[in-house]
């Protein structure tokens, strides 16, 4: 699978500088955790979940979470594992599927060996779990599950920790639940793919939702929240992880997010042609502040819960010709003792030592997405995927 890999060949060399990396869910984990990209969220109950999981890689999606948790009853839990063993199946059954990467969200570490168990040989479409409201207290026994089901397998599994646990929001127990869940993910270091914030979460418990016109930066105690765990947990010294950014919980029921008629996008202040008469609905205006602010504040993919999402986010992470020309300049070899130099586009200074680890991760970021050509930017990488 790649990014971008549902447009024709001729249309992403068009679009590219340097097309997105070819993986696989074998790949290395530090290019996986930079790939996720929009991770599609989907009930575990959804009746034709295979043919779901098909389209939706067809049209651009590399990694799905199937949920058993807070996104069906209660009382659907058997019937979800039930109908996720079906499914897993019939995906493994055709042979000309390429799924995204795959990860169940649980609800109790039991029921991460009983489903690999269960799902016997179709299990090797799995990269991993979702672990729910995680701290280091709840969250050992789900990794010693996990490594336990990977030993009896003998296929590699991923962890996905979410971070929404009330602990982790209120001042007083913050920075204790955090040491506390840097410990349980520094132990189990090599399955740990990404963290995952549930700001949704962090919002319930002081009654709060932010309106489609905020993003979750504009709730000052959820931004709070975000910048203690990039402080604490996604650090570039080696000792961090990749951080995704939350849920955009917005989308429009009754008419399509990209629409036919002529609109234009305050937020991206562009003409309608540019759009080839698609233009972008007000209403994305939100989700397209957030993804800059995510990655402005170190985070990087995003959880997503309906397909519309997807293509914005991904366009959004391609890296742009000029951040690809800095990242370059700053890690060449001869630049190895520091220095100061005027980037290639003449418009900032490259500081080598203190821009190091940005250039780092821009470089990873452009393999797993791609880096645009000179004169391509969001708008078009947009209007292709929308033509595509």
């Amino acid at each position: 699978m790649r990014h971008f890999g549902h447009l024709a060949p001729e249309v992403r060399k068009r679009l590219f500088h340097q097309e997105p990396c070819a993986f696989t869910a074998d790949s290395p984990a530090r290019l996986l955790s930079a790939a996720l990209g929009a991770t599609l969220y989907s009930p575990a109950t959804r009746p034709r979940l295979a043919d779901d999981i098909v389209k939706q890689a067809g049209n651009g999606v590399v990694s799905m979470v199937l949920c058993l948790e807070d996104s069906i009853d209660d009382a659907d839990v058997a019937a979800g594992e039930e109908n996720l063993v079906r499914q897993f199946a019939d995906l493994a059954a055709r042979p000309a599927a390429e799924p995204p990467l795959l990860f169940i969200r649980v609800r109790t570490a039991e029921q991460i060996p009983d489903l690999v168990r269960r799902l016997g040989p179709a299990a090797r479409l799995l990269s991993g779990f979702v672990l729910p409201k995680f701290t280091e207290e709840r969250g050992v026994p789900f990794l010693e599950a996990l490594t336990a089901a990977e030993s009896a397998g003998g296929r590699r599994l991923f962890a996905m920790p979410v971070l929404e646990s009330p602990e982790l929001l209120y001042r007083e127990s913050r920075m204790e639940t955090l040491e506390g869940v840097f410990r349980a993910v520094d132990k189990y270091r090599d399955r740990v793919l990404a963290l995952r914030l549930g700001v949704t979460d962090f919002c319930s418990s002081y009654g709060l939702r932010r309106a489609p016109d905020m993003t979750a930066y504009d709730v000052q105690i959820v931004a709070s929240v975000i910048a203690d765990v990039v402080n604490m947990l996604g650090r570039a010294d080696g000792t961090g992880f990749t951080v995704t950014g939350p849920v955009w919980e917005y989308f429009r029921a009754s008419e399509r997010m990209f629409k036919p008629q002529l609109r234009q996008s305050p937020f991206l202040q562009v003409q309608a042609a540019e759009l080839r008469d698609r233009l972008i609905a007000h209403a994305m205006d939100g989700l397209l502040r957030e993804v800059s602010l995510d990655q402005a504040n170190g985070l990087l993919g995003k959880t997503c819960i309906h397909p519309s999402h997807v293509l914005p986010v991904h366009a959004l992470s391609v890296v742009s010709h000029e951040e690809f020309s800095d990242a370059q300049d700053i890690l060449r070899p001869e630049r190895g003792g520091g220095g100061v130099l005027r980037s290639a586009y003449t418009n900032k200074m490259n500081e080598v030592r203190p821009h190091r680890a940005w250039a780092e991760r821009t470089l990873l970021r452009a393999e797993a997405f791609g880096v645009a050509r000179e004169d391509v930017g969001f708008v078009e990488l947009l209007a292709a995927g929308i033509s595509g």
